[in-house]
């Protein structure tokens, strides 16, 4: 029994580079590309939107002394990257997958709208939304929330190398405890770092749930949508 129709997922960048140092691990990719596939083929409608951090982070490069306006725009560029890298694979599998850019950038992409994003996803092919918000400042957390609501998924998906949201970083806090799940009033009363503030709030305001999960172990995006009590569930 499918619990969500349509829903938002958000991969990290860093998650693409499975094992190596920098760019994209093309086993990790291959992994997420069939995961993705064996979802869409359950009849639920994917958009997607992909970090960059494996190629170029904004705030990393302003650290180095780049302009933040121009570093953002870097990093926006890095999730085009990603994203067609993705469709690429996603098409490999059989599947079909549409790109779409914050701005405009064709052939590339397609420039983004909610109708033909919505279109697509109708149309059974997975909508994969690249280039942040087209607008410096802002992250591709809150890109994600922001598309979320957009096209009214269900729920937003955000894909981690963690299996949830725990009292402290669980890789740093031995004694971290996991929440099943938690509202957006006790992660902001609790200082968690789940996301920045702009795409948390947005997701509250608009109650968009969303589910912290471990997507890179194989079958966790199939058990989170037929009700598997993975991840953490954020709500309001």
């Amino acid at each position: 029994m499918l619990k969500y129709k349509r829903i938002l997922l958000k991969l990290s960048g860093e998650s693409l580079m499975g094992n190596k140092q920098y760019g994209i691990d093309e086993n990790r990719l291959n992994d997420y590309a069939l995961q993705i596939k064996e979802i869409s083929g359950m009849g639920i409608q994917v958009a997607i939107v992909i970090g960059g951090g494996n190629i170029f982070r904004g705030l990393a490069g302003t650290a180095q002394g780049v302009d933040r306006v121009k570093g953002d725009q870097m990093g926006m560029l890095a999730t085009v990257i990603n994203s067609l890298a993705l469709a690429s694979t996603l098409e490999q599998t059989g599947v079909k997958a549409k790109v779409f850019t914050a701005t405009r950038m064709e052939p590339i992409g397609r420039l983004y709208s909610k109708d033909e994003a919505v279109a697509a996803l109708n149309n059974g092919e997975i909508a994969i939304v690249s280039g942040g918000t087209g607008n410096p400042f802002f992250t591709t957390d809150t890109a994600s929330a922001l598309r979320g609501v957009e096209l009214e998924a269900d729920v937003m998906l955000k894909g981690t190398r963690v299996d949830g949201i725990y009292t402290a970083d669980p890789e740093k806090d031995p004694t971290a405890t996991k929440f099943n799940d938690i509202t957006y009033d006790e992660i902001y009363g609790r200082g968690l770092k789940i996301m920045d503030l702009t795409a948390t709030a947005l997701a509250k305001d608009n109650r968009l749930p969303i589910i912290v999960f471990d997507m890179d172990t194989i079958g966790n995006l199939k058990k989170v949508l037929t009700g598997e009590n993975i991840g953490t569930l954020v709500h309001n």
